[in-house]
């Protein structure tokens, strides 16, 4: 009957109660509604020059075709911080999933013990004429307990660690390609700021020649004082802003420091006289296809299957616990006979416990799991929103900015163009030096307007990749093992 009993209450371990998950449905329309740059369309692969389909998309960055950088990024995974306290959270959370299997096995206890007891010679009853002698108790009891699983709540708890594991690796993967475009941002930051010094030292040693004319033409008698001291307040500026650049490149060489695990004392990123690249081609792909490539997007999508699987352990409470229990030793009163057959024991039971009143509180825990349900399928949904939103800023600012460095190129020309007239007109003696002076300033201006909108290009493409999820896809995340 034990045996009969035993293997009806294992085949009801089958049974299981809650809800079954049905992934939150996300809106996703079937087209972006801002158009792709221009120079987008010519190419769908990473790269504009040719088709580079060996890359490998999980290195983002090599569309860059920036060496230093492709050296950089990977230093992000080994080196930072705040990436090593997500992997560490990452594998506490994964204990988990040995916490909760362990319920599945019985749960073993002993508890061997040595003692004695002498009884009083003056207690009640005892005869005057009799001595009391001590009596030797050794002890070595095995008990064990075990859950019989009727309704699943060790398999949910089992399958509700996993899901929590499947979004912190999520999160983790999301908090990488955060960092790694972090870096991206502030090393394109360190080479606008390059780019703009080595404009500023052109400039420099321009205004220094127009310098060299003025106070020629006042010591030949055939310019003003003014012209002079306007060359030379000038020149002066344009050295003051040639200062100033260094403190946005060095904060930017600290940043990068920083994000792959060094102290900036020990960080130095060496100046380049390369030309500030060009805006990358990015396939976009379809809106459909961002649910896939988002880790954050997949992060939210898992804890909403966390989430109902700890309604159905809710439920489990209204429904009884069956517990199987015994144990076994052996007892006796000297080490000879300790360990003999006549001092073995043992008990086999089982019980089911039934809160009968608590109040409300199962129900209330219920409707709190479902509460808890509800609220990780919203946050899903305006995870996705939010995705969309990130990837339509990205279009429309690489395609507006796109156009506008077009016709910031026309204004540098143009500028140009502007100073050149002037200077041959005040040479010829035909305008003030103040014409010379305006052409130049606006000149220095367009050139570093330009520079700032390319500074601003590459931005919007690092910020593109992020949106999109860098090469990620949720085919990645973890499948732990049962």
């Amino acid at each position: 009957m034990r045996q009969a009993l035993i293997a009806s209450l294992l085949l009801l371990s089958g049974c299981s109660v809650g809800p079954s998950y049905q992934p939150p449905k996300a809106a996703a329309p079937t087209a972006y509604k801002q158009s792709v740059p221009e120079s987008f369309r010519a190419d769908e692969g990473w790269k504009a020059a040719q088709p580079q389909d060996h890359i490998d998309r999980k290195r983002w960055w090599e569309v860059f075709q920036d060496p230093l950088l492709s050296e950089l990024v990977p230093q992000v995974q080994d080196n930072n911080q705040n990436l090593a306290a997500s992997e560490a959270r990452l594998r506490q959370v994964r204990s988990m999933i040995r916490v909760n299997r362990a319920s599945r096995m019985p749960n073993v206890t002993t508890s061997p013990g040595v003692g004695g007891l002498r009884l009083s010679n003056n207690r009640p009853g005892f005869p005057a004429n009799l001595r009391a002698e001590a009596s030797p108790n050794l002890t070595w009891p095995v008990d064990f307990s075990y859950e019989v699983d009727l309704w699943g709540r060790v398999r949910k708890s089992i399958e509700a660690a996993r899901i929590d594991t499947q979004a912190s690796d999520a999160d983790m993967q999301t908090a990488r390609l955060s960092l790694q475009s972090e870096l991206a941002f502030h090393y394109f930051e360190v080479r606008m700021a390059e780019a703009q010094q080595d404009l500023l030292e052109r400039t420099v040693t321009t205004f220094e020649d127009a310098l060299r004319i003025t106070t020629n033409r006042f010591e030949g008698g055939v310019a003003p004082k003014m012209d002079v001291t306007q060359a030379k307040a000038q020149l002066e500026s344009a050295r003051a802003d040639l200062i100033d650049i260094s403190i946005h490149r060095a904060q930017h060489e600290h940043a990068i420091a920083v994000l792959i695990g060094k102290a900036p004392v020990e960080f130095t990123l060496a100046s380049t006289d390369r030309p500030m690249p060009q805006p990358p081609v990015i396939p976009v792909g379809l809106p459909s296809e961002l649910l896939e490539r988002r880790p954050d997007v997949a992060a939210g999508e898992r804890r909403a299957a966390a989430a109902n699987e700890r309604i159905g352990l809710a439920k489990t409470a209204f429904y009884p616990t069956i517990r199987i229990g015994g144990g076994g030793g052996f007892t006796g009163t000297s080490v000879m006979n300790w360990f003999t057959w006549p001092s073995h024991l043992w008990s086999l039971g089982s019980s089911a416990a039934l809160p009968v009143f608590d109040a409300g509180r199962r129900r209330a825990l219920t409707d709190g799991a479902v509460a808890d349900f509800d609220a990780t399928v919203a946050e899903y949904k305006q995870t996705t929103l939010a995705a969309f939103q990130e990837v339509e800023d990205s279009l429309v600012e690489l395609r507006v900015l796109e156009a506008e460095e077009a016709q910031q190129r026309q204004a540098v020309e143009a500028a140009r163009e502007s100073v050149e007239l002037a200077t041959n007109r005040y040479q010829g003696g035909i305008d003030t030096y103040i014409q010379v002076l305006n052409a130049q300033t606006v000149a220095l201006l367009s050139e570093r307007k330009t520079l700032d909108i390319r500074r601003r290009r590459m931005a919007a493409s690092v910020a593109l990749i992020k949106a999109l999820g860098g090469g990620w896809d949720v085919s990645e995340l973890p499948k732990p093992k049962t």
